[in-house]
């Protein structure tokens, strides 16, 4: 029998989880709606507090430092330059200009032109001209916030507008996924310069002025978000609704009880798989489990010890064994990915060349002879990563390692990465494209201080994919990453998971009831066309 098929009962006996794949407008094909949109009503929606449900530090793009869980404040509030649209299915996936009208690319990919839709106003009656823009990305890529863009160098000058309505970018290098790099970017977010100097930056957090589908009525920090439409929207006709208010709940199981209680029409983000797979018999309910774009990956911080010796780092890709963790805790609902995209994303591919196998008795020998090893596992507090880091405990404790475990909320999990004392740490690795976000150079780069990892050959790797306009080049130099990654043994990749959103029967939009592949975690829900049936 081999190591893999004695240790499943072992691993598993305590916390397998039936996770069938009955019923519910998730488990098939795109979500069927009758009649057009309807104006009116008003929304409901659920934000786990541990990520889309913290914003501790406010909703100015600037200040805020957990932007890249707040995507659903954000963009209801802000709107967008650009947007990431999808077929109802998922396939189809691109961004497109939304407050831009256009834009090109120029000089390799080494200047980037993007041009404003005439006319469009912040809700504050002010224009969002280039000036504005050019103003909030100075503003902007100075923000302690995870969702500032990890852009190449600007080259001097290299933020500049032409005239009253294009912007020009100029980096010291190519960088052709800059359009697809904004929608998870602070800069996608363009701020009222002038309420921003009337209110000051504490109040501006609070009641935050932009050019989005709603406008601020309230703000309790990490509690509730009360908006209602935009009455200046450069959209006609939109938004549907008439309010739109964001909720903050401890977890998945007391959202999916608010939602049976008629306390909320939609939650977004569910990982319970056994609540899923209730949520999709529940024929009062819509289950729309979104394309996994992001697999997990155990980052090793290879700085410091034990994980600065390579050995070490072997003795966690020998000892993890993902394909038993999918079969064991969740019946194989989630692919196994060797890589740093999941199949929702671009560039995906599920094998790498010379990626460690699962070798138990090669894990035991390797902690024999670095003399044991002793390892502080942590991740974010979510049902789904809680459930990985149990089994990955299991899996390295049976090959002789020492396992601690660590939960944290978001916004001490960021501290942690900050104070560069970690060792490993169950992540998310990669977007929708791998150089956007909280993509592979955000995981992986020797300048990021969410990497593990220092590496010139793989920085030049992943800087030279995220420069070329080529897609088979940029495919294949990310191919090559993915086996430097390998070779090193700097982080094994796991389940390529994405979240379900739940609505209530009646409540349609696209990416809440039809899928579009998230941008980092969560889909980006486009709140404007969000509607419900009127009775």
């Amino acid at each position: 029998m081999s190591n893999r098929n004695r240790l499943l009962p072992l691993l598993f006996a305590p916390l397998l989880v039936v996770a069938g794949c009955s019923g519910g407008a998730g488990a098939g094909g795109p979500e069927v709606t009758t009649g057009p949109p309807q104006r009116g009503g008003q929304l409901t929606v659920l934000e786990d507090a541990s990520f889309s449900g913290s914003w501790p530090t406010g909703l100015d793009p600037a200040t805020n430092t957990t932007g890249g869980a707040n995507l659903p404040q954000m963009s209801a509030i802000y709107g967008g330059l650009f947007a990431i649209t999808a077929n109802d299915d998922g396939s189809g996936a691109k961004v497109e200009p939304n407050q831009a009208e256009r834009y090109e690319l120029a000089d390799g990919g080494a200047t980037v032109r993007i041009t404003l839709r005439e006319g469009i106003k912040f809700s504050d009656g002010t224009p969002l001209d280039a000036e504005a823009v050019v103003f909030n990305i100075r503003r902007n890529l100075d923000s302690p916030c995870t969702c500032r863009p990890v852009w190449p160098p600007l080259a001097q000058g290299g933020i500049a507008t032409e005239g009253a309505r294009t912007v020009v970018l100029r980096f010291t290098r190519p960088y052709a996924a800059v359009i697809n790099a904004f929608p998870v970017a602070n800069v996608n977010w363009i701020a009222s310069p002038t309420a921003l100097q009337k209110l000051g930056p504490d109040q501006f957090r609070i009641q935050p002025v932009g050019a989005g589908p709603f406008t601020v009525v309230s703000n309790k920090l990490n509690s509730e978000l009360v908006l209602e439409r935009n009455p200046t929207y450069f959209k006609d006709g939109l938004p549907y609704l008439d309010r739109l208010t964001f909720k903050s709940i401890g977890g998945d199981q007391p959202a999916y009880q608010a939602l049976l209680a008629g306390q909320a029409q939609a939650y977004e983000g569910l990982t319970t798989t056994p609540l899923l797979n209730q949520a999709k018999a529940n024929s009062a309910l819509t289950v729309t489990p979104q394309p996994p774009t992001s697999p997990y990956v155990v980052q090793l911080n290879t700085k410091i010890a034990p994980f600065n010796d390579e050995k070490a780092r072997e003795a966690i890709y020998a000892a993890t064994d993902f394909e038993a963790v999918a079969k064991g805790l969740f019946a194989g609902q989630y692919p196994v990915s060797q890589m740093f995209t999941g199949p929702g994303g671009l560039f995906h591919h599920e094998k790498v060349n010379g990626y460690p196998a699962f070798d138990l008795e090669r894990a035991k020998q390797l902690v024999r002879e670095l003399g044991g090893l002793t390892v502080k596992l942590g991740t974010l507090s979510t049902y789904v990563a809680e459930q990985v880091n149990t089994a990955l405990q299991t899996q390295w404790r049976a090959a002789g390692i020492d396992v601690e475990i660590e939960t944290y909320q978001l916004s001490t999990l960021v501290q942690q990465f900050n104070g560069g004392t970690w060792q490993a740490m169950l992540q998310t690795a990669g977007a929708w494209d791998p150089a956007a976000g909280v993509g592979v150079g955000f995981r992986f780069l020797s300048t990021s201080p969410f990497s593990g990892v220092v590496d010139p050959e793989l920085d030049k790797l992943l800087n030279d994919a995220a420069g070329t306009i080529d897609a088979a080049q940029r495919e294949q130099l990310y191919v090559k990453a993915g086996e430097r990654i390998a070779d090193r043994a700097y982080a094994p990749f796991g389940l390529a998971f994405a979240p379900a959103n739940l609505a209530v029967k009646g409540v349609h939009g696209p990416g809440l009831t039809t899928k579009i592949p998230p941008v980092i975690v969560n889909s980006s829900i486009l709140w404007d066309k969000v509607w419900r049936e009127q009775r």
